[in-house]
């Protein structure tokens, strides 16, 4: 099978997250919850992957580094931190339904700051516009689930810092990508999936947490720290991490997230930037198909959507699908993506790559693809 479904999940893993999780199967119980020795490596594994992405996205401390079961888990507890019921939130115009979902849950106001896709200066000034003295928190993800637009957190960082607004950012599809320094954004919340970019396994996310940032509770219960107290502890990791740890899925992350470190973020970016060109020079050399991307590649991480005249898209990604490449159609979880770009109607086919493909990969795929537009 061809892969190119990495936006949804990493399908592909290297060899050592399956085995460290097989081990934590064997030898590990519950962190915290006993000085025997099988609970005490399940804690020394715990604060090592805390500490590996601590040190990976500059974060004061390991204690900062919050478990989660997903990336929407994440950004569920770092909005209804921030924005109250009936609160005001400015959105990209990319973000996904785990960032607007919950807004609308709060019935929150929502402003939505839609510059033109690949257009980095348009939608910092979209920002600039829309953030306001009684603006809760501002949203944005680092890179489009869709298009795979690289959005300008830096400077979006910088008009919140002036403006005295929180910031929260998705990096559900640049974390272990697209390098990000958590001290220099002065970012209140960072939520990532651990089963995306950084290889770990379905069922594991982070959420990365400022320095002295007050948070609100989505489950209380025990953590094995003040247990005579009835409400949670006020101290993280502990506050927003109830009930037992997932330590399979933990151990699955630290050997993902160490072989991101290994190969280098800036290299695994780097080689999927490469395979998107390539598959985007590729595609618009196909009669009919119409391709999102840009040359800038900057402004474009491994993620390109595409459509071709006369065919609607999910039957061709279940067209593909039988000849063996695995993409997704539709509006992935981002009818606002969608909405921005003008692609609501139609929806897209998505490809998006890992550090596991390999440019023979796309070529075999635009083969298919051709074939297919022929038939």
């Amino acid at each position: 099978m061809i892969y190119f479904d990495s936006a949804a999940t990493t399908f592909q893993k290297p060899p050592a997250v399956a085995a460290a999780m097989t081990d934590a199967l064997a030898t590990m119980s519950s962190p915290g919850r006993g000085g025997y020795p099988a609970a005490m490596r399940a804690a020394d594994t715990a604060f090592a992957c805390r500490s590996e992405l601590a040190e990976l996205y500059h974060v004061g401390s390991p204690e900062q580094v919050v478990f989660t079961l997903n990336a929407t888990h994440a950004l569920n507890i770092a909005i209804k931190t921030l924005v109250p019921p009936g609160g005001k939130a400015v959105i990209s115009g990319y973000e996904h339904n785990a960032v607007t979902r919950p807004l609308a849950a709060l019935g929150a106001r929502i402003d939505v700051a839609a510059g033109p896709l690949f257009q980095p200066a348009a939608v910092t000034a979209a920002f600039d516009r829309l953030i306001t003295p009684d603006t809760d928190a501002v949203i944005c993800n680092h890179v489009s689930n869709v298009f795979g637009f690289v959005q300008p957190v830096e400077e979006i960082a910088a008009l919140c810092r002036q403006k005295g607004v929180p910031l929260i950012i998705d990096a559900s599809q640049s974390a272990g990508i697209v390098p990000l320094d958590m001290t220099a954004l002065g970012a209140a919340f960072i939520a990532m999936p651990g089963h995306k970019g950084l290889y770990g396994p379905q069922g594991t996310g982070v959420l990365l947490c400022k320095e002295g940032q007050t948070t609100a509770t989505l489950l209380e219960g025990g953590t094995g720290s003040q247990s005579i107290q009835q409400s949670m502890p006020e101290f993280l990791p502990d506050r927003l991490e109830a009930g037992t740890h997932n330590m399979p899925g933990i151990a699955g992350l630290l050997a993902g997230v160490r072989f991101v470190r290994r190969q280098g973020l800036e290299s695994i970016c780097r080689k999927e930037r490469r395979l998107a060109q390539l598959a985007a020079e590729g595609l618009r050399t196909i009669p009919g198909v119409h391709v999102w991307a840009t040359p800038d590649l900057t402004a474009q991480a491994g993620v390109v959507s595409f459509t071709a005249d006369g065919r609607d898209v999910e039957n061709l990604a279940s067209a593909l699908g039988e000849q063996g490449v695995a993409v997704r159609a539709g509006l992935h979880c981002a009818p606002l993506a969608h909405r921005t770009a003008g692609t609501l109607e139609s929806g897209t086919v998505r490809l998006s790559f890992s550090a596991l493909n390999t440019p023979a990969e796309v070529c075999r795929f635009l083969t298919i693809l051709r074939k297919l537009s022929r038939g």
